[in-house]
């Protein structure tokens, strides 16, 4: 029995030892994994400030689109609806 109560803190302690330096190499792994993530979000912000211009032209010309049709079709609806309100009042 007394030799279990010396054998068995010491396998303790060199599991405990084992297990730290496994979270030590597994830190170490996660750390350079982050920097690559890093890395490649910095490279893909870049990219898209590149392409930024290019969103910035078409939402503006949809919005130019928009506004034209917008008037477009005001401007006939207010035709049809003058040539309708003609024939109610000739109706009358």
């Amino acid at each position: 029995m007394n030799f279990l109560n010396e054998l068995l803190p010491i396998i303790i302690y060199i599991l405990l030892v084992i297990l730290l330096v496994l979270v030590i190499v597994v830190v170490i792994k996660a750390t350079k994994t982050m920097d690559k993530v890093d890395k490649l979000v910095d490279d893909a912000n870049k990219k898209m400030e590149k392409i930024d211009p290019v969103f910035d032209l078409v939402e503006g010309v949809s919005s130019k689109a928009n506004l034209i049709s917008n008037r477009f079709l005001g401007f006939i609806l207010n035709i049809t609806d003058k040539l309708f309100k003609n024939k109610r009042d000739k109706e009358e």
